[in-house]
Formats: structure tokens, C-alpha cells, sequence
């Protein structure tokens, strides 16, 4: 049996509003996740004195707070421990002592970040899990605001601001009430006029913008939690300028005791959602995005990027799912990867040759691709009711490259067992699917059960597969190395499948070469 050893990082972002740790495990066969995470509310920015110093209870505090996260990434057995500081401590005019007190009391060398390398670092995790090619970034902090242009999955521009939700409440004094329309304008009116000093942001109308960091992924948070939405995931979710104008607009008119406690905002996000989300509003204004799409990954996915993956090439847009497929089948490795090259094979060369008179669109034929090399992860929970497990991890584990709808499709046609029990899994979702994503999946999932019937031995036999339509009988001549006595079973099990949901009745031939 292999056994794999693992390589455990920390990373550690003190942050300008929340101070964040991620530990990360990679093993030696590639495959990489999350293994722990901690948050400690910070507020630095908040806490820089009126000559812009940073004063010792504070460098103490964050201390206590490095040390604890230390000890937790030594429980895991790290190996390294990257911390990097933001905004807070870039702009304290003490930023030296802080570092050199910091080093002393808990051994840790904090890297400080320019502005441009938070871009940069932040735009290399969205290039990681997001399929886009030209978008803007925007990443909006407690002290900073990060906005980076990516044209063809290239970095072109990127530039920081010094506005950020944290100092944003401070300067304007936006205290614990409401918040007037009037002042939610000049926010945003400061943010354009900032914007407007870098002329390539507003040269560039419709381009989606990508939007990192909490205040974005708490907008989306209430937006999901209002809306009910059934998907489980915030990475990748759409909203527009009207869902943030609106969402605003309510908030602004609720006390911060009482934004404390609206379902899906944490409390210490309640007295800076606002201010974020002005800036954020100005932001999309001024550059005259089509829409919002939350990015889940951030700074600590980037920086352990840089450290541990530096080898990544993301030029590609088929790179994201590509790579997402490859480290999941590396941390379940459940079936030989042989086995899941040759279903795939087959299932493709299927598609290629049935999917052109079922008038089934071409941008499916990667949803079917994906679940052909994933169908089979739900083994490793357990073999029994395996189907409803691979359903079930495919939408719970994160991987990237798919939209939420694309997501399910492929989940669903790669746990595919029957119109039956199709229905009950896809019941929560409706909202989210199309009308005929049902008979879709059936088609595409049935002929992934023909496909995985025709390597049923995992011995990769079949070479080439040819297959003609006579009447209701599809004629599948395969050229194999050996006799399919095991596949000609399989075949015949899953017959009636394909006849319900193609109109023919597969008969296998074989050619020994």
C-alpha cells in the first residue's frame, strides 16, 4: 500500500479588520486542502493612533493572538509558517518597531505587503479557482483597497487604495445608528474620485468584476440567506448592482445592534458591512461592471500558492477544472486512474457520435468529460448507496471551474443510477437549474453508465468503439485485446436505461485484435 507523506504550511494574514489563519496539507502525491483555520477580529486600522502609531497594547494583543496560531500550526505538524501584514500595519508610522517587537515575542517573521503585491497575490487565487479570462479584482479590506486588471488570465494592471471598511467608519464617524443616504454618497463619491485618477479602471465598461474578501462574501451571505438559495457554496455566485444598491440601502437603516443580529452576518462584521459596501458600490459604478461574481479564495490561497504550488500555469481556462478534478481524485484516490481516463474516453467518444441527432448543446460535452473522471469518488465514504455519496461530496467539496448550475449538473449526471431517484436528489435545487436539465442529466448519465459498463474490468481492452443507430438498436462494435464476457453483462444491465432515455437498446460486438 503507498503511503503518502504530507507537508503542512501555515498561513498567517494580519489583516487591516481580521487577523486570519489558514493550514494547509499537501501531500506528496499533489493532492492539497485545508486542514484548520482560526479569526481573531483585529480592527487594527481602527486602532492606529491619531499620529498614525499603532500603540503597545495593541502590538501585545496581536502577539497573544500570533503565538495561539503558532501553536495551532505546530499541532499539525508545520513545517513552515508564512505571516504576511496588510494595510494596517504598511501605513502605522511605527511599522518597524512592530515588526522587530513581533519577531521577539512570538519568533515569527512578518512579511509586510505593499499594496501591488496584495493585488498580485490576491489576483493569483482567483486566477486559480475562477475560469474567467478578462475581469477586474477587487478586494476590499479594513485599510485597503485592492483593484487589479486581468486581461487573457494575465495580470495587466493593479493598483491600492487607501480606503478600507475600518478606516472608511472611522473618517466618516459612522458610530452605532443609522446611516444617512447623504453620507453613504460621499463615500462612494470619494471612491470614484479616487478611481478616476487611474484612467485603464474605467476604460473597460462590462467586464465582469471579481470580488474578494469579507465585505463581499458577507453581501453574498444575506443575498443567499434572503433569497433562500439552495446551493451550499458562496464561491461563484452572481449578484448585480441592484442587489448591492438595495442591499445597502436596508442595512444603512438598521442600528448596528440590530445588524449584529441578522442571520448570516457575523457580529463583528455588523458596524463595517455598510462603509464596505459603499465602497465596493462606488467601485462598481465607476467602472461600469456588468456584475459581481464572489470569489471564495483570497490572500491566504494566493500566498500558499506562491509558497507551496509555484509551479501552477493558469494561463488556460481549462486549468481551474482541470486542476480541481486532479486534486480530487488525488485526495480520494478511489479508482485507478486508468480506469477513469478510459470511461472517460469512452463517454466522450459516445457523446461524439449520439449527442449531434439528440441536438444536445456542445459546452456539455466537458460537464460529461468531468463527471467521467469523478464518478466514482463517492467510494470512498462507502461502496453501498456510492451514488448518493459522489452526489453528495461533488456538491459539498469544494472544487472550481464550474458555475453553481454547472455544478450540479455534473454532479448529478456523474451519480446518475435512474429518472427516479434523479428527481428526489435535484428537488432542492429548481430554482437554480433550467427547464430540461433533467432529461439532460438523464441523457448524459446514462451514457456514462454505458461507458463505465464497457471498462467494468478495468483493464482499458476496448481500443476503439465504433457504434451505428439501426432502427432502436444501438450497435456498439468494439476492438478489444481480449473477450468482454464482464462488459457484456454490464452492457445488458444498463440497456434499459439507455432505451428510456435515448429511444435504442445498446448490443455489444466484439472484435479480438
Amino acid at each position: 500500500m503507498l503511503v503518502h507523506t504530507n507537508r503542512i504550511t501555515g498561513i498567517i494574514d494580519i489583516g487591516s479588520n481580521t487577523v486570519r489563519l489558514s493550514v494547509y496539507q499537501l501531500s506528496d502525491n499533489g493532492a492539497y486542502r485545508v486542514v484548520d483555520q482560526g479569526r481573531w477580529p483585529a480592527r487594527l486600522s481602527q486602532r492606529l493612533d491619531k499620529s498614525g502609531s499603532l500603540p503597545d497594547e495593541a502590538v501585545e494583543e496581536l502577539a497573544e493572538v500570533l503565538r495561539h496560531f503558532k501553536r495551532i500550526c505546530h499541532k499539525h505538524g508545520a513545517d513552515h509558517i508564512r505571516a504576511v501584514a496588510t494595510a494596517a500595519i504598511r501605513q502605522a508610522v511605527n511599522r518597524e518597531a512592530i515588526i522587530r517587537q513581533l519577531l521577539e515575542t512570538t519568533g515569527l517573521t512578518i512579511e509586510v505587503l505593499s499594496g501591488e503585491d496584495e493585488a498580485r497575490i490576491g489576483s493569483q487565487a482567483m486566477l486559480s479557482s475562477l475560469s474567467l479570462a478578462d475581469c477586474f479584482v477587487v478586494d476590499i479590506g479594513g485599510g485597503s483597497t485592492e483593484i487589479t486588471l486581468v486581461q487573457n488570465r494575465k495580470v495587466v494592471s493593479a493598483v491600492s487604495f487607501p480606503i478600507g471598511c475600518v478606516n472608511t467608519s472611522a473618517k466618516y464617524a459612522l458610530g452605532n445608528g443609522t446611516i444617512p443616504a447623504s453620507l453613504l454618497t460621499e463615500i462612494q463619491n470619494e471612491v470614484r474620485g479616487l478611481l478616476r485618477t487611474h484612467g485603464w479602471i474605467s476604460s473597460h465598461p462590462g467586464l465582469p468584476l471579481i470580488g474578494l474578501g469579507g465585505t463581499v462574501r458577507a453581501l453574498a451571505k444575506l443575498h443567499q440567506r434572503e433569497s433562500n438559495y439552495a446551493f451550499p457554496h458562496l464561491h461563484g455566485y452572481e449578484l448585480s448592482i441592484p442587489d448591492l444598491a438595495s442591499a445597502l440601502e436596508r442595512l444603512s437603516t438598521i442600528p448596528v445592534d440590530k445588524r449584529r443580529k441578522l442571520p448570516g452576518l457575523s457580529k463583528d462584521r455588523g458596524d463595517v458591512i455598510v462603509p464596505g459596501l459603499a465602497i465596493l458600490l462606488g467601485v462598481m459604478q465607476q467602472m461600469l461592471t456588468s456584475r459581481l461574481v464572489v470569489c471564495g479564495t483570497g490572500l491566504r490561497d494566493g500566498l500558499f500558492y506562491e509558497t507551496c504550488l509555484s509551479h501552477q500555469q493558469t494561463d488556460s481556462e481549462d486549468y481551474v477544472l482541470n486542476e480541481s478534478i486532479r486534486n480530487l481524485t488525488a485526495l480520494y484516490p478511489v479508482a485507478p486512474e486508468e480506469h477513469l481516463e478510459q470511461v472517460s474516453k469512452l463517454a466522450l467518444s459516445l457523446y461524439d457520435q449520439l449527442s449531434p441527432g439528440a441536438k444536445i448543446p456542445p459546452e456539455y460535452r466537458r460537464l460529461l468529460d468531468a463527471a467521467a473522471r469523478v464518478f466514482r469518488i463517492g467510494t470512498v465514504i462507502d461502496f453501498n448507496d456510492s451514488a448518493d455519496h459522489t452526489f453528495y461530496m461533488l456538491l459539498h467539496t469544494h472544487w472550481n471551474g464550474l458555475s453553481h448550475r454547472e455544478t450540479i449538473l455534473t454532479a448529478a449526471i456523474a451519480s446518475y443510477r435512474g429518472t427516479n431517484p434523479l428527481r428526489g436528489k435535484l428537488s432542492p435545487y429548481r430554482m437554480i437549474l433550467a427547464e430540461g436539465d433533467d432529461k439532460l442529466i438523464a441523457k448524459l448519465g446514462s451514457l456514462l453508465l454505458l461507458a463505465a459498463a464497457l471498462d467494468r474490468s478495468e483493464s482499458q481492452a476496448i481500443t476503439s468503439l465504433e457504434l451505428s443507430v439501426k432502427g432502436n438498436k444501438l450497435r456498439l462494435l468494439a476492438e478489444a485485446k481480449h473477450p468482454l464476457p464482464v462488459e457484456r453483462m454490464e452492457v445488458d444491465n444498463i440497456a434499459k436505461e439507455l432505451k428510456k432515455n435515448w429511444g435504442i437498446t445498446p448490443e455489444l460486438t466484439v472484435r479480438i485484435r
